[in-house]
């Protein structure tokens, strides 16, 4: 899996699509209508190429991305439906799904360091003193220093992985108090509390997390074979000199950044419907106001809830957030969008720029491998251009673009609002291009490339076969 999204990415360099498709050179050329009927043994319908793409995307999208534990009480038709909003910004803007991948992988691997270093140091800690209190003579025992509290508690602790730093993140700890679920904890807050004594350190291990997963081996390996066929026969058509269509050139360039993407995911549980329990002592003081318990200052509970549901997820992607809204405090849920430490990308922005850069200039990159490809006429060639240019720098503008974040909201920074204002204008033009691509994928139907239809013949590849 290590080499899977490199050995993708290697292979979308190559310009096989610039080679097959035919360029304009203002010569009239030929192009195969699909009304047209074809009955030849060794050809595809317009269907089968469609439903190809489709299984990619959906794979891509729906499959491989890890949403964040639901609520507790929430119906299944809120978290379809927020499955379902990731997964249309997925396809949108695949990108910003590597990024928010990468940020979460690196605060879960932060997360596991803290917890073994503090907890794992202190479980030697008490091991090495039980061993010196097992030579004291009895006699002595009874005056012999006991145990303090957190001791006893991390004497059952176990060395956490990146599992369990994933499973902290998207909201994998929900704490009791007074044998109701108050809120959820951050990593954060829960390393806090066992050090006060106020909760037991949770233990599970990595095989309860898994077993709670519905993502496991199988599934997660019928996804990459999925991607990994749908290359190879791109490929395949390359070296046979077959054109391909533009929705298959998009297709590709989704599943490329989503398989970097499912590699940041590798250790996250996927679709875990219940968090851990972890019970407040009756003998502790009640804990003051918890992370998820406070909705972002942007929000309101009597105006609409728009910019919970269509703008601020998109900041969050980027590690402008997470942003805490009211229905994510109702829910008792970590934020859709969010999962992170905002901490974390902080101290590894460097890191997070140049992968949303990468991500960002590969996706754009691949669609203007199709600059000099055969359109409906040299109008739709240049919108296709302009839109490609616009998502290779759109990304690149906005990652710089959240370093200054805290200006965003700062009246005093930006009292004219500018900097938000560039963002939200790079956003919709992204957006914009985007949907663009798309249509110009719909309309290029109308009319394709001769031999679009000609399957690839393995039997070159594989005698006998």
């Amino acid at each position: 899996m290590t080499f899977l999204p490199l050995a993708i990415l290697f292979l979308l360099h190559v310009p096989f699509v610039c080679s097959s498709l035919p360029s304009i050179n203002g010569t009239s050329l030929s192009t195969l209508d699909v009304s047209d009927p074809l009955s030849y043994s060794n050809t595809r319908s317009l269907w089968d190429i469609i439903w190809s793409c489709a299984a990619t995307l959906f794979a891509c999208t729906w499959s491989a991305v890890h949403p964040n534990i639901p609520g507790m009480d929430e119906r299944k038709f809120a978290v379809y439906s927020r499955r379902l909003g990731i997964m249309m910004m997925a396809l949108i803007a695949p990108e910003l799904m590597v990024t928010w991948a990468t940020i979460q992988y690196i605060a879960a691997r932060e997360t596991v360091k803290d917890f073994n270093d503090a907890f794992g140091a202190q479980l030697h800690q008490t091991h090495s003193t039980a061993t010196l209190l097992s030579e004291i003579p009895t006699s002595d025992r009874a005056n012999s220093p006991h145990l303090s509290a957190p001791h006893v508690t991390n004497r059952a602790f176990r060395e956490w992985t990146m599992t369990h730093g994933f499973f902290a993140w998207m909201g994998g700890f929900m704490l009791y108090f007074n044998d109701k679920p108050r809120a959820t904890l951050t990593p954060n807050e829960l390393q806090r509390f066992v050090r006060e004594s106020s909760v037991e350190m949770p233990i599970i291990v990595e095989a309860d997390i898994e077993d709670r997963s519905k993502g496991d081996a199988l599934s997660k390996g019928i996804v990459i074979l999925q991607l990994m066929w749908f290359v190879l026969q791109l490929v395949a058509r390359y070296v046979q000199n077959l054109p391909m269509t533009l929705l298959e050139l998009d297709t590709l360039a989704v599943a490329a950044l989503t398989c970097i993407a499912y590699g940041f995911w590798w250790k996250k549980p996927k679709d875990v419907g219940r968090p851990h329990a972890v019970y407040w002592r009756t003998t502790a003081s009640p804990p003051s106001k918890l992370a998820y318990e406070k909705a972002h200052r942007e929000f309101s509970e009597h105006k609409s809830d728009i910019l919970s549901t269509c703008i601020y997820p998109w900041l969050s992607l980027i590690g402008g957030g997470p942003f805490i809204s009211f229905r994510a405090v109702h829910s008792r849920r970590v934020p859709s969008a969010g999962g992170y430490n905002h901490d974390s990308l902080e101290r590894h922005i460097i890191i997070i720029l140049l992968v949303g850069c990468f991500s960002g200039t590969v996706f754009g990159g691949l669609h203007c491998l199709c600059w000099n490809a055969l359109f409906q006429g040299h109008t739709e060639q240049i919108v296709w251009r302009a839109a490609s240019l616009v998502i290779v720098f759109v990304p690149v503008s906005i990652v710089l673009l959240s370093i200054s974040y805290d200006r965003w909201l700062d009246p005093v920074k930006d009292p004219y609002g500018i900097t938000r204002f560039c963002a939200l204008l790079l956003m919709g033009a992204y957006i914009v291009a985007r949907v663009t691509l798309i249509v110009l994928i719909l309309m290029s139907f109308r009319s394709l490339p001769p031999g679009v239809y000609d399957t690839v013949a393995w039997t070159k590849f594989i005698p006998h076969l």
